[in-house]
């Protein structure tokens, strides 16, 4: 039996594969690895191409994960997920960073518990969906700001990407980018206005 696709396999990337023989199945692991882009600017809200882009690659059958680590206003949380083109689902903070002003949160230790915990449950989400390998793309939008921010551990976030299991690409955005987070990527792309 030959299988044939138009994916590079990374040898260090883990899949699976059932073979079916003499009504016994047989897993065999293998790895796969998209790449990883970084885009970054110098400003928030510079990124509506990538949406576009998420919205283009949904509607030609890929399965897209869009988390939006900051945005909000929505109360959408993990529970209330758009899901766009059938095959796009958009997740957004049920209580988010973008919902106040800075010195507000600081000075409600109430809020700003409620605005980590809800992006920390979308990280452990995100955590999860790369790992199943079930998504052709997963954008993490704004994902720096959360750890700039220390709602999200720049170690838990380089550990979850190398060993990620999705054969698409991960799309990171965001300001201020580490860069132990820069020599992961396999592309980099500064935007400006």
């Amino acid at each position: 039996m030959v299988i044939s696709s138009t994916h590079n396999y990374a040898k260090n990337n883990l899949d699976v594969v059932n073979i079916n023989s003499a009504k016994k199945i047989n897993e065999r692991r293998f790895k796969q690895n998209g790449q990883i882009q970084i885009y970054q600017s110098l400003y928030r809200g510079s990124y509506p191409s990538i949406i576009s882009d998420s919205l283009r690659n949904a509607a030609l059958g890929r399965k897209v994960l869009l988390i939006q680590f900051m945005k909000g206003g929505v109360k959408q949380g993990l529970d209330n997920a758009v899901r766009l083109c059938g095959n796009l689902t958009w997740v957004r903070s049920s209580h988010s960073f973008d919902q106040y002003n800075s010195e507000e949160i600081e000075n409600n230790k109430n809020l700003k518990k409620s605005i980590h915990e809800s992006t920390f449950e979308l990280w452990n989400f995100c955590k999860k969906e790369l790992q199943s390998g079930e998504n052709d793309q997963i954008i993490l939008d704004e994902i720096f700001l959360a750890i700039d921010m220390k709602i999200i551990d720049k170690d838990d976030l380089i550990s979850t990407l190398e060993n990620r299991f999705i054969s698409g690409d991960v799309i990171l955005t965001g300001t201020d980018i580490p860069k132990d987070l820069l020599l992961m990527a396999n592309q980099i792309t500064e935007l400006r206005s």
